[in-house]
């Protein structure tokens, strides 16, 4: 996931990765499997709950079931929010949208590989790759932190709730004036009910997108996979989940 994480970095606000616990609505945490079939009852009324693998009465880790179920909601809200990214990066791409000035201090211009964006992706240099991968990987570790305003999802806090930037002795060490979600604070009168319906929008949304990217990328890499997309997107014989075009793991083993 980290290509399709990547794509969206380069396109995206932050705001639409996760939002804060400052104005937030008072639902309550779905800890239980029965819980989460009364959500999923309001996600997909059609559908209902699916659980061909049990999974709402796993235990990982050791940990509780309660705690299983905090990391798998918590799962599924940030991986539909990373493909909410992808799927609208991919067609910014792929329709040769880009930024007109230079994406690089040597003057080197945003890549354009002809509408093909995992190719694009590909001609990216190494550089400007770590310099997203570090900011995804500091995000990661501000949005595993549990303190005493924030509490983890594995321990009762909320799925998908994702730490406000705290500057101070104790968190950043300069102003951050905005948090991911809501940073003007226009939300902040918005009933409960609103609140709550465009959180079940956004688990909805996030589920379409994932099968969204990965039928694009399915229709690059495998040539009528995806009948309604053959012959509309270009082939791609690259690795689609390589962050790399190297592989430096692999390099010194010949691979």
């Amino acid at each position: 996931m980290m290509k399709l994480a990547a794509f969206a970095a380069l396109i995206g606000s932050a705001a639409a990765f996760a939002p804060a616990q400052t104005g937030r609505a008072a639902t309550a945490v779905s800890e239980t499997k029965a819980d989460l079939e009364a959500l999923a009852k309001k996600l997909n009324p059609v559908l209902g709950f699916y659980d061909p693998l049990n999974l709402a009465e796993a235990e990982f880790w050791g940990e509780s079931n309660e705690a299983t179920i905090g990391f798998l909601r918590h799962s599924e809200i940030k991986h539909g929010r990373i493909a909410m990214f992808a799927f609208v990066g991919y067609i910014v791409h792929a329709n040769g949208i880009k930024f007109p000035w230079a994406m690089q201090m040597d003057g080197t211009p945003f890549p354009d590989a002809n509408g093909n964006p995992p190719a694009l992706w590909d001609s990216v240099s190494d550089d400007a790759k770590w310099q997203i991968f570090s900011l995804i990987g500091f995000l990661e570790f501000w949005s595993e932190l549990s303190t005493d305003s924030h509490t983890h999802y594995m321990r009762g806090g909320k799925p998908g709730d994702f730490p406000d930037f705290v500057t101070g002795p104790e968190g950043i060490p300069h102003p951050v004036p905005f948090n991911f979600y809501d940073p003007f604070r226009f939300s902040k009168n918005m009933s409960e009910e609103k609140k709550e319906s465009r959180l079940r929008a956004e688990i909805n949304n996030g589920r379409a997108a994932m099968l969204g990217i990965f039928g694009f990328l399915s229709a690059q890499c495998a040539e009528g996979s995806v009948p309604a997309l053959t012959g509309v997107l270009p082939a791609y014989d690259g690795e689609p989940m390589a962050p790399f075009v190297t592989n430096y793991l692999g390099q010194p083993w010949g691979l």
